[in-house]
């Protein structure tokens, strides 16, 4: 956010700027989307609705599951939030106390540990590199245990990477073994350039995992995700959501119900990623940063720029003060090791991120 605002200021000013920081789809809401809300707002009352959710829209990703990871999930424990942020808040909220301790992986989204910090948890740093593909084991939550929960990501933020569903299931069983309860945020569902994700969901019915219509379905400003639970928390969700949000927007989950209906327009957009993808990697050999996380889904690239500097913050205001380029410093990922290593997001338009590459390639070749 503090490289959105630079970049921001840049642009105010007059001068060109190639974003490349911020995990936006630059497609939009599908069209249906945009149709089914526009018949909404001329014809409906949009009020509030039950804390949580819409029982059409819970019915809606209730099938969801049957259809993509033939997953029997009842609508009951469907729990539409406000976002994926109020979905963390509501089940962190749910899952631990005051005190208990949550591992979170590193390089991973900094919203995990700064949420958990908030609520008077404390999040556990679980240091993964390139000998795991960026992922935890059983080994490395045991060596940072005790631990009361787990927050894992697939694919990831900031790395892209995706576990794979036999390494899931290891995890989720090893959890499960010592009492850990186990919060899978499943986001970039959706996104993946090989196989597709496999949803925690399949391995276990006492996980938690968080997805969102953010990413795949491209409707970031809409606001609206949702948390399947096991049936032991929805009690507590229940009361925590009516006082903190009441519910997620009416009108977002009109939205909600009709972007289902759009996956031939959505998987497109995934196509499309796909293609820029190739030009962002490409480019950044070209450029000499060829030490990077695996990209296997999501839409980032997690480059090591060790060979460029020790102080990745410093780099990216280089790049944004010479190239117009926004990317972002590696430190909000991993505050330890995160100074050797920049995040790229490739949402952006392809002519941009082909741009944006272009202009980096030309920056090394002048060193």
């Amino acid at each position: 956010m503090e490289m959105n605002r630079l970049a921001e200021e840049r642009a105010a000013m007059g001068a060109d700027v190639l974003h490349l920081e911020v995990g936006q789809p630059a497609a939009g809401a599908p069209r249906g989307v945009r149709d089914a809300v526009a018949r909404a707002v001329d014809n409906a009352t949009l009020g509030y609705t039950t804390a949580l959710g819409l029982p059409e829209l819970r019915a809606r990703i209730a099938a969801h599951y049957a259809d993509w990871y033939s997953v029997d999930v009842d609508p009951s424990r469907v729990i539409v939030t406000a976002g994926a942020s109020g979905g963390f808040v509501l089940a962190f909220l749910a899952c631990f106390d005051t005190g208990d301790r949550v591992g979170v992986t590193e390089p991973g989204y900094p919203c995990y540990r700064n949420t958990l910090a908030a609520l008077g948890v404390t999040p556990v740093a679980i240091p993964v590199g390139a000998e795991t593909r960026y992922a935890p084991t059983p080994e490395l939550i045991d060596a940072a245990a005790p631990l009361d929960g787990l927050v894992i990501a697939s694919p990831s933020n900031p790395t892209g990477t995706v576990i794979p569903a036999t390494q899931l299931a290891a995890i989720v069983d090893h959890c499960r073994d010592r009492g850990i309860a186990v919060i899978a945020d499943e986001i970039y569902h959706g996104i993946t350039y090989g196989a597709p994700a496999a949803s925690a969901l399949a391995m276990s019915d006492d996980v938690v995992v968080m997805n969102s219509f953010s990413k795949y379905f491209a409707m970031t400003g809409w606001r609206l995700g949702w948390l399947v639970v096991p049936p032991a928390l929805i009690p507590a969700i229940e009361k925590f959501a009516q006082n903190l949000y009441i519910c997620a927007p009416h009108v977002s989950q009109v939205a909600g119900m009709a972007a289902f209906d759009c996956h031939e327009e959505l998987r497109g957009n995934v196509i499309a990623l796909a293609e820029t993808r190739d030009v962002m990697l490409n480019g950044l050999r070209a450029a000499g940063l060829t030490e990077f996380a695996p990209c296997d889904g999501a839409f980032y690239a997690y480059v090591d720029v060790s060979g460029l500097t020790d102080d990745s913050q410093k780099l990216c205001r280089t790049w944004l003060d010479e190239l117009g380029v926004a990317v972002t410093p590696g430190i909000d990922f991993d505050p330890v090791r995160g100074h050797r290593f920049v995040r790229f997001s490739f949402a952006a338009s392809r002519a941009n991120v082909s741009e944006a590459v272009a202009r980096l390639v030309e920056w090394t070749k002048r060193r």
